[in-house]
């Protein structure tokens, strides 16, 4: 492990300037930005882990977690949310600059604060605002959120009609001049990506995140990395097919 006073926030910032971690294999331990939620971040040759105090460095070693894929391990994010946890999917994580030189007719859009996307969005992230067209008949929406490392994150739900790439560079433009705007992709959803991809933004790591369920933060039963390890393993016997770590589909 590599000891380090980086937050995810300055390592988004340096990797949309092209600045990356050191290629070699290893990890590092960061602190979590988000009370209750927990993430394991890839680079290209390292890893970190935004993890609570309970995983020791000796825990993640033993699970396998390193710098060349061993962090992305199931066994690791598992162990880390316990059985009943609740796991995001992996993701990719895209930036890009804060936009300036588009004009957003973006509006707020109560009438989608229950809608899906916008449910996940307030899930996992902060000061979530959900914009739309201002035509109400559009159930396109984006919702612009501090997200990973503090940072604004967007995400997108189209009608199919409504062009994804220019909502995506007009939600950009609320970003402030000095830091970039980030997204979490899922891989799979590739009409998606190549949304994003040609709104500008460009792919620098990737990012799994977790929560740790109430239960096993409060009933007082030993919820240590090891307890948490062996109760995984048993869990993955055990588990029904129907049921899935997310709940969820990325953008």
């Amino acid at each position: 492990m590599t000891e380090t006073a980086s937050t995810l926030r300055s390592l988004l910032v340096d990797a949309n300037l092209g600045v990356f971690p050191p290629v070699d294999g290893g990890w590092t331990r960061i602190a979590p930005w988000r009370a209750g939620l927990g993430a394991v971040i890839a680079f290209t040759g390292h890893a970190f882990m935004a993890v609570e105090d309970d995983a020791s460095d000796a825990d993640l070693t033993g699970l396998g977690v390193d710098g060349y894929g061993g962090a992305h391990a199931p066994r690791v994010i598992q162990a880390l949310a316990g059985t009943d946890g609740w796991i995001d999917s992996l993701d990719a994580v895209l930036v890009r600059d804060a936009g300036r030189s588009t004009v957003s007719t973006l509006v707020e859009r109560g009438d989608l604060v229950s809608h899906p996307r916008a449910l996940v969005a307030s899930r996992v992230r902060d000061k979530v605002r959900i914009l739309g067209l201002p035509d109400t008949r559009n159930r396109s929406l984006v919702t612009v959120a501090r997200g990973l490392g503090g940072l604004v994150e967007l995400g997108i739900e189209t009608d199919g009609h409504t062009d994804g790439v220019t909502l995506l560079q007009q939600a950009s433009t609320l970003a402030p001049d000095d830091e970039p705007v980030i997204a979490s992709v899922a891989p799979g959803n590739a009409r998606a990506l190549r949304t994003f991809l040609r709104a500008g933004f460009r792919p620098v790591a990737s990012v799994q995140l977790y929560q740790r369920s109430s239960a096993s933060r409060t009933d007082g039963a030993p919820h240590t990395m090891v307890a948490r390890v062996g109760a995984a393993r048993a869990g993955t016997q055990s588990r029904s097919p129907t049921q899935s770590w997310s709940q969820k589909t990325r953008e």
